[in-house]
């Protein structure tokens, strides 16, 4: 089992350094290529020669690729500062940078957002997963019944429409028509808890609901041809009572790969849900990612893009860990 975590966790490391070694040369490199100037991003079209060369000077945007790198991993690790001779910026580890249009340090910037993106993402994947699982293994055990056949529609029409449908047809309903449910908003969970909760539970509900039908079509699957194998029959011919051959048995092998889809489809999410947080107007990741986009402001594209690997990374080895441990055999290979 420690060389099996040991193998992981360089597979991890090594993965992040060519993540950041790759997104660096796009965002950095790939502009000299075209003809474009990222000191023109940051200083504006309309400077002069000598500021120009001011910025490039402090942001070391003259610097060989790989020497732009290595100043880039060492912010990451210790700080960095920005110096153009008589003018000298800290920027403390992890540094990403600043800001080409607000000129903030962009750590700060996206740090401030995670609490935003974490809360939606851990709310909405609970949801999907009970909704998901728990729908596909009805549908699974009532096999051609209505209950299968109306669990199935649903999960095809969550699959087919969009979240920037659902999520305004669902704010149009229930809080605008029926007025059920706040609007949307965010509120930290340490300064109003209930508030926290009424805030997200639309998003929550509307991005679940794409996702479970996914889940449930999947876990239906996956119970279908667990359920017809030569074990499930075995123990049923043991006696043993239905609950444990399902709880025990065909749900535990029809799960395990739905493990591995869960942990992409979170990590994906924690890096940041940008239609629905545009759809309910929530400032998270997905937000500053589109901004960032919408502005060509490069170091917070960078951050958004780092982070979303490292969550995707990390994410991954925990579902790593967790198959080593359901599925025993996976930790010989």
């Amino acid at each position: 089992m420690l060389a099996y975590l040991i193998r992981r966790i360089v597979n991890a490391v090594i993965t992040l350094l060519v993540v950041t070694l790759v997104t660096f040369g796009i965002f950095f490199m790939v502009p000299k290529i075209t003809g474009s100037d990222p000191a023109l991003l940051y200083i504006g079209k309309t400077a002069d020669a000598v500021s120009l060369e001011g910025i490039r000077t402090k942001l070391g945007l003259d610097d060989p690729i790989l020497v732009q790198y290595g100043k880039f991993l060492k912010g990451l690790a210790v700080g960095r500062d920005y110096s153009n001779g008589t003018d000298v910026t800290h920027c403390d580890a992890p540094c990403l940078g600043y800001s080409f249009k607000t000129e903030q340090e962009v750590t700060p910037l996206l740090l401030s957002d995670i609490p935003v993106t974490l809360s939606l993402a851990i709310g909405a994947a609970v949801l999907w997963v009970l909704m998901g699982v728990g729908t596909g293994v009805l549908s699974a055990l009532r096999r051609g019944s209505f209950l299968d056949r109306a669990a199935m529609t649903g999960a095809l029409a969550g699959v087919s429409l969009p979240i920037y449908f659902t999520g305004q047809l669902a704010l149009l309903i229930f809080v605008y028509w029926l007025g059920w449910l706040p609007d949307a908003a965010y509120t930290p969970f340490t300064e109003d808890p209930a508030a926290w909760f009424g805030g997200l539970i639309l998003p929550w509900v509307t991005l679940a609901f794409l996702f479970a039908a996914t889940y449930a079509r999947l876990t239906r699957a996956n119970m279908l041809e667990t359920l017809g194998e030569d074990y499930i029959r075995t123990a049923r011919s043991k006696g043993l009572p239905e609950r444990t051959v399902i709880g025990k048995h065909a749900l535990r092998s029809g799960l395990t790969p739905l493990i591995t889809i869960f942990g992409l489809d979170f990590g994906a999410l924690l890096a940041g849900a940008i239609l629905t947080e545009q759809v309910f107007n929530l400032r998270g990741l997905g937000y500053q990612a589109l901004q960032g986009i919408r502005q060509s402001d490069l170091p917070v594209i960078l951050g958004v893009t780092l982070l979303a690997a490292i969550f995707i990374v990390v994410i991954n080895l925990i579902v790593d860990l967790l198959y080593s441990v359901i599925d025993p055999r996976v930790r010989l290979g």
